[in-house]
């Protein structure tokens, strides 16, 4: 649970207490104890406690722990750097069995506001559906309060990290749970009596009459229903256009005949992390009432093994009437995609279309864990998201797109192909795959195979499984762009 306070108290069983270099030096602390200020550079000019990044040195005042935790130099300060140091802070043993904290941001500015409460709801975040009742029950802090003037500041936090969290469940549960009759349910649930929204869901009698095979092929080899479910939210006047975001939502990714080895498949219930992030997102603007026309689009199937599933050089034809010849059964989140674009494309005709998507290994190799690639054909759309990939902290760096690509994804029996050359620029000649159905709509997609998933005990301030990537990018890129 997380609390605002306006001012700090010194009241609860700890106060971790953020304080940066320059405020032990001038002694100008965000707090009005005199004798706390005085220990503080007294415990500093004794070489106890040196300030540096990260450093944690524990007071007692009254009986009460007060837990002095170093930011370093608030000038060299990141949204990154700021966040892991106190997300460690909380989970320090100092406060293993504490139930009661103040959390007090070296400044009372937006900067260390946002990220104390991030570094709780996003920080401390775990997934306990399947763990026992009293699993380390002592060592799960139950209330933190924040202290900051800024309430609205404050709450609109809360609400975006409602929204990761909601992501995050989503992955991180069963893959026999989080089907597309449950994306399906808690999507109603979500829309429930809320104006200027309407649905449209195609199952798959519905995919197969509109001819989105590309879509039916993914999913031909599980029992369960592929559905292309999409919210259209009115948030605004007529006179806007609307902007499209469609999620990759492959529930479970077993790689088809093309099978996953072990080490590889293990983890692929996480291959809908793109259509979570729509799903999350969803939530936040209905949450914040933002003013803005979205469509929110989740393409979802199985991509599973049996005698009914779809075979390497099999050809299909896209709802859009391209030919597509089958190099890889595991290329498939983009054959999903392909068909849902071209779908929004004829028959909504969004301004700009947004697509995230778990979507090649290449990607990791590429950026790594912490930057999701972005491949855009308009530099303003990609420049914006940049900024809100910037100011989130859900990092993000574009790669190219460029004519030649074309050559890459060229078919041999069809119009293209749904793997490019082997070895080679994985990433982007998927990117232009996905560019082949958009037509002339402005259009950027974000490669989340590194950045969805935390598969060890950390990275960064998140804790091992999804990280809800994209949710606060995207909820900041509506909360400024129309």
């Amino acid at each position: 649970m997380i609390i605002l306070s306006a001012a700090p108290k010194f009241d609860k069983q700890a106060t971790v207490l953020l304080i940066s270099q320059e405020q032990v030096k001038t002694k100008q602390f965000n707090f009005k104890n005199s004798a706390l200020k005085d220990r503080i550079v007294a415990v500093h000019k004794a070489g106890q406690f040196n300030a540096e990044n990260g450093e944690v040195f524990p007071l007692l005042e009254k009986g009460r722990l007060i837990l002095l935790v170093s930011i370093g130099q608030a000038k060299n300060l990141s949204a990154t750097t700021l966040l892991v140091t106190i997300r460690k802070a909380l989970l320090s043993s100092f406060l293993n069995k504490v139930k009661d904290i103040e959390l007090v941001p070296f400044e009372d500015k937006e900067l260390s506001v946002r990220a104390a409460i991030e570094a709780v709801a996003i920080g401390m975040y775990k997934w306990k559906k399947y763990l026992p009742v009293n699993h380390n029950e002592d060592f799960d802090v139950k209330r933190i309060v924040v202290t900051t003037r800024h309430k609205k500041l404050f709450d609109e936090t809360i609400k975006i990290c409602q929204g990761v969290s909601l992501a995050r469940d989503m992955i991180n549960d069963n893959a026999d749970t989080v089907t597309s009759d449950h994306f399906e349910k808690i999507i109603r649930q979500l829309i429930k009596g809320k104006k200027n929204i309407s649905l449209e869901i195609l199952n798959r009698k519905e995919l197969k009459a509109k001819k989105l095979n590309l879509h039916l092929a993914v999913n031909q080899g599980s029992p369960k229903e592929p559905k292309l479910i999409i919210v259209k939210y009115a948030g605004a006047g007529k006179n806007q256009k609307y902007t499209a975001i469609v999620g990759k939502g492959v529930t479970f990714d077993t790689g088809g005949l093309n099978l996953k080895p072990s080490g590889h498949m293990e983890t692929m219930r996480i291959d809908m992390s793109g259509a979570a992030a729509v799903v999350g997102t969803l939530k936040n603007v209905l949450t914040l009432g933002l003013k803005r026309n979205i469509l929110f689009v989740v393409g979802l199937a199985e991509n599973a093994i049996g005698s009914q599933a779809y075979k390497p050089g099999d050809v299909f034809r896209s709802y859009d009437g391209k030919t597509v010849e089958i190099g890889n059964t595991d290329a498939e989140g983009r054959l999903v995609l392909a068909d849902a674009l071209s779908y929004l494309v004829k028959n909504y005709k969004p301004a700009k279309m947004i697509d995230l998507a778990t979507l090649t290994g290449a990607c990791v190799v590429a950026l790594g864990y912490d930057y999701s690639g972005l491949m855009s054909n308009d530099d303003d759309l990609a420049e914006r998201l940049l900024s809100s990939a910037q100011a989130t902290d859900d990092r993000a760096w574009r790669l190219p797109l460029y004519p030649e690509l074309k050559e890459h994804i060229k078919g041999q029996v069809a119009d293209i192909k749904n793997t490019g050359l082997k070895g080679a620029a994985g990433t982007i000649s998927a990117a232009e795959f996905l560019r082949q159905f958009v037509g002339d709509t402005k259009w950027a997609h974000f490669d989340i195979a590194g950045t969805a998933f935390v598969d060890g005990s950390s990275r960064l301030y998140y804790g091992h499984g999804g990280t809800g990537v994209g949710v606060r990018l995207l909820t900041d890129f509506f909360m400024r762009n129309e």
